[in-house]
């Protein structure tokens, strides 16, 4: 019944799969201790988590997804009345600070994007698949997950809009630029020697043998083409999405259209890419602070 309800919050398949597990250890714990769910403190909880802590080196964020689940846990029994107080309300951790993302600059994504096209026929299409799928990573921001999972119809050519399915099974969409839409119909006409042809329900990306283009894959074949370009960088989808956020952040200033275009629900975790471009931000302090220490004449 619990993970029903956290089912319908759209949480997805390996959250309630880690939530399941976490609830299921404290369970066991309070068996092994013959503590009845009425009987739990928040004593218990800190020895619990401690214990976990101990026993398997847990991280910070494991910790705190590990509390997060007890207490949604504990939540649903007390509003069921299988509980008469939650013992997990009143224990808190402090979150710790989150990382700032890595980035490459304009200059060094473009020499991925612009390189040479290989000379031999397979490595061409090879190419033209990756490229397509590197412009649409950068030109999007696309997650992982969402690039693999794209389907034809999903891809608006004349407005040049592409519909995405996120996280919990949200929808947006999101526009993408000139030189994605012609590496998206160059990739096209390889599919179709591929393939024979596709339907709206088609994989966009898929293999030469036809199937569907697996996770793995595309993070290989991302990190091949930046070798290729000979670029020193350990290159992956999520490193494009960051810069995608930054890079439109630093030329728009809109954060609440970036946070729109990544599909974060909050807007916090868009801000983290307001604290990434530092000699932008010095630029604006020297020219806009009267006591800057840098003055243009």
């Amino acid at each position: 019944m619990w993970l029903r309800e956290r089912q319908i919050q759209n949480q997805s398949a390996h959250t309630l799969s880690a939530y399941f597990r976490d609830v299921a250890d404290f369970i066991h714990f309070c068996d092994e201790r013959q503590l009845a769910l009425q009987q739990v403190e928040a004593a218990d909880l800190r020895e619990y988590l401690a214990i976990r802590v101990e026993r398997d080196q847990l991280s910070s964020g494991s910790l705190q997804r590990q509390l997060t689940a007890i207490r949604q846990f504990m939540k649903w029994a007390e509003h069921g009345n299988y509980l008469a107080m939650n013992p997990s309300d009143d224990l808190q951790f402090k979150r710790q600070p989150r990382p700032l993302p890595g980035m490459i600059d304009i200059e060094t994504v473009n020499q991925i994007l612009d390189q040479p096209t290989p000379e031999k026929p397979l490595e061409q299409q090879l190419w033209l698949r990756d490229k397509a799928m590197l412009e649409l990573l950068y030109s999007s921001g696309l997650r992982l997950a969402e690039i693999q999972g794209l389907q034809v119809r999903d891809i608006d050519f004349n407005r040049q809009l592409v519909r995405i399915t996120g996280k919990g099974n949200k929808t947006r969409v999101v526009p993408f630029g000139s030189k994605a839409r012609e590496s998206l119909l160059q990739w096209l006409e390889i599919f179709r020697l591929w393939q024979g042809g596709f339907s709206a329900d088609s994989s966009v990306f898929i293999t030469q043998r036809g199937n569907s283009i697996s996770p793995r894959q595309i993070e290989n074949r991302v990190k091949f083409q930046a070798r290729r370009a000979g670029v020193n960088v350990d290159l992956h989808p999520h490193l494009l999405r960051h810069c995608f956020a930054s890079h439109m952040l630093s030329g728009s200033g809109d954060l609440r259209a970036v946070q729109e275009m990544l599909g974060h629900s909050n807007l916090s975790t868009t801000q983290i890419y307001t604290h990434v471009d530092f000699d932008h931000l010095a630029q604006v302090y020297d020219r806009a602070h009267p006591r800057a220490s840098k003055r243009r004449d």
